[in-house]
């Protein structure tokens, strides 16, 4: 009678071996899903931190001040790219510096590393995460040179949308005013030529300065000109005086 009732009210070795087995493969299931899910959000946290780095970097092209492209970042600045990712949380010592382009905590290298506790690997026009044990690459622009070194063109008339002419063209100044890309400012002065056209090379994108002179009489205007990205940048400029 004894045998009997622990054969109702007990577990037989089998039994325990089989909720054994179960509650392992429950809990390997469980593991290798909880595992899965923590890799999918470092890999979401590592692509949205790049994103975040890439913006800090050539600035955000959604970001609008009336009508104008007002966001073009640590290049924008400078005029060159950063040499390290350091430079987006702290003055390398430029005068043109204007971030943090990067939210960083006080003393803290989190921006700097992915989710995996690994440096980012920055390199020109390239950020890349290799802490996955794969490769996760953030290309923020297809050539340096698309950033760095842009065209602009345009032409001049007067107030009465009058062209310069050979008489007056060697009168006129256009000057612009751009980041050095080496913490200062450079300005780039060129003369129109008799249909108010000019052009200059090799200008970094941002918000520059584009100011006029008509030299006889010193009279100054100046524009605002915004450069883009791998483009010829064109302005109209029709001077606030009637000058010839």
């Amino acid at each position: 009678m004894m045998r009997i009732l622990l054969n109702k009210h007990g577990f037989t070795m089998i039994e325990l071996v089989l909720v054994i087995a179960v509650i392992g493969i429950i809990t390997s299931v469980a593991t290798v899903k909880l595992f899965s899910s923590l890799e999918t959000s470092r890999f979401e946290a590592t692509k949205t931190e790049m994103q975040s780095l890439a913006y800090a970097i050539t600035g955000n092209p959604e970001v609008y001040t009336d009508g104008a492209r007002s966001d073009f970042g640590y290049v924008g600045d400078i005029g060159s790219l950063p040499p390290n990712l350091d430079a987006l949380a702290s003055n390398p010592g430029y005068s043109t510096w204007d971030g943090p382009y990067i939210k960083a905590d006080f003393g803290s290298n989190d921006f700097k590393q992915d989710s995996w506790d690994v440096d980012y690997i920055y390199s020109d026009t390239l950020l890349r995460s290799t802490g996955s044990g794969a490769n996760i690459d953030k290309l923020f622009v297809s050539r340096s040179s698309d950033l760095i070194s842009n065209s602009v063109t345009g032409f001049l008339l007067d107030a009465n949308s009058e062209m310069p002419g050979v008489v007056f063209n060697d009168s006129i100044s256009i000057n612009l005013i751009y980041p050095d890309g080496s913490g200062g400012n450079a300005t780039t002065s060129i003369n129109p030529n008799a249909n108010g056209e000019f052009s200059f090379s090799g200008i970094p994108v941002g918000n520059h300065t584009l100011r006029v002179i008509y030299i006889p009489e010193s009279d100054t205007a100046d524009f605002s000109l915004c450069v883009m990205p791998a483009g010829d940048t064109k302005i109209e400029i029709l001077f606030p005086a009637d000058l010839w």
